[in-house]
């Protein structure tokens, strides 16, 4: 029989020994260190998910920053200049692809939020963003308390949301603040600071404290959160990503592809 398909058992219970748990002296090996191979079997056949959302207003980099961080045209935006309107309502499009590195495969999924915060009254313009997760969530929770269910059960849940902060070079707006203090309740939010390239070093590092400072007084709490810090180890790992998480992104509009390399023109 697999042993990973028997149930629970102490002794192979991925959890660490109390300390006040004494080692078992082994007599002879037992077969435990195969657990390790027949899981790396099961998780590369079956490969991951990863579903992303990107929110921000238009032009801020969205396209570029996805296609820029998995390496690969996953997503394409409309060029400016071919008189797109601009939707009148927010819009979620979704878009999956699989992308393959060295046999391990992932399921990327990205959702894109077009028409946020472009219109002349935003009121509740996050509440399709915020009903769009919630109904993956229940949809996922539905699918696992059913008593026949999938072996598999797709995982359309948002893993990431990454919030594209305008370049303003002040401090977040109300329309940030409100929505972050509502997001960060029901996902991973990543603050990014967008088109970085149009500030100076000084007024990005500026920039960077104020929405810093922004986050702490307005209780918004985003990734990594302090109740991944599980041990001592990841408290310093997560303490190092905390100081880091405003990206800074540059305003490429044009890629063209030649052989292996990728170029890219800026705005001006």
């Amino acid at each position: 029989m697999d042993p990973l398909r028997r149930s629970p058992s102490p002794c192979l219970s991925s959890r660490p020994s109390s300390p006040s748990t004494p080692p078992c002296e082994m007599l002879g090996p037992v077969g435990i260190e195969a657990v390790l191979d027949q899981l790396k079997i099961k998780v590369m056949k079956m490969g991951f998910e990863f579903n992303i959302m990107v929110v921000g207003q238009s032009g801020l980099g969205k396209s570029t920053m996805v296609n820029t961080l998995f390496k690969s045209k996953v997503w394409k935006s409309n060029p400016p200049g071919l008189g797109v309107p601009t939707p009148q309502t927010l819009q979620l499009h979704s878009v999956t692809h699989v992308i393959e590195e060295k046999g391990v495969k992932l399921k990327l999924t990205v959702t894109d939020t077009p028409g946020f915060g472009d219109q002349i009254n935003n009121d509740n313009c996050w509440d399709p963003i915020l009903g769009y997760i919630n109904e993956q969530y229940e949809r996922y929770l539905q699918e696992e308390i059913l008593i026949t269910r999938q072996r598999h059960i797709p995982d359309t849940r948002v893993h990431c949301c990454v919030y594209f902060v305008p370049p303003t070079g002040h401090c977040l707006r109300p329309l940030d603040i409100e929505f972050l203090q509502r997001l960060c309740r029901t996902v991973n939010v990543v603050p990014v600071i967008a088109r970085a390239d149009s500030l100076t070093m000084e007024e990005r590092e500026a920039f960077r404290r104020r929405i810093q400072q922004n986050l702490r007084t307005h209780c918004i709490d985003v990734y990594p959160q302090m109740c991944f810090d599980e041990d001592i180890n990841d408290k310093i790992l997560n303490s190092k990503l905390r100081g880091n998480v405003h990206i800074f992104l540059a305003d490429m509009i044009l890629h063209a592809s030649t052989s292996s390399r990728n170029e890219s023109l800026l705005l001006w």
